[in-house]
């Protein structure tokens, strides 16, 4: 063998993401064994400017709700069979409308059971949090929610491997050492509205 002969290492195999489809990504909340939690960056989502409880909200200051819908009836059942369900939601100072409309909407959540709590973006920041949206379920797998310039959900990248999946634990550990429950955020949105109103 030729000493001289470069050595140098193959390039590194391309990361091709595991993605998942809207159906697979559904199903993951019926079949998760212990817990299933969210963080939530963005200022907006195209799919609750879409809602008609937006429109609602807009029109009145209050979101309705259906309770039959799958969402409330699947989290409810998984709630009531002794499993977590929870997410931290990162708001901006004013929060925006979508923001405000989330919070109203977040008494919604929390009568099926699931623990919502909020953070000002400027605490995330001092966090390190990033701005990613991702779910953690059963602090073993990741779906990452990728986002297009207009707020809508392009892509769902599974993540299952143990090194990034730990990252993911820590900063859901952060998050909630940080975060307010949804009615206490609610109170200091309404103080901080009436101090600007006077």
């Amino acid at each position: 063998m030729d000493p001289n002969r470069d050595r140098s290492p193959l390039p590194e195999p391309e990361r091709v993401p595991d993605l998942v489809d809207r159906a697979g990504f559904r199903r993951l909340f019926e079949t998760f064994k212990h817990t299933a939690w969210r963080l939530e960056t963005r200022r907006g989502y195209a799919s609750d400017r879409e809602d008609p409880d937006f429109q609602a909200f807009l029109a009145t200051g209050s979101s309705p709700c259906d309770p039959d819908e799958p969402w409330f009836v699947n989290i409810k059942a998984q709630t009531e069979a002794g499993k977590t369900v929870g997410r931290v939601r990162v708001a901006d100072s004013p929060p925006t409308i979508e923001q405000r409309f989330l919070l109203d909407y977040a008494r919604h959540n929390a009568a099926v059971g699931e623990d919502i709590r909020y953070l000002w973006r400027a605490d995330a920041d001092r966090a390190e949090l990033p701005a990613e949206d991702f779910w953690l379920f059963d602090s073993r797998l990741v779906a990452l929610l990728h986002f297009d310039d207009a707020d809508n959900l392009a892509t769902i990248e599974l993540i299952t491997e143990p090194a990034k999946v730990v990252r993911y634990c820590t900063l859901r550990d952060a998050a909630m050492h940080n975060a307010f429950p949804w009615d206490e955020f609610a109170a200091q949105v309404a103080a901080s509205d009436s101090a600007w109103d006077g």
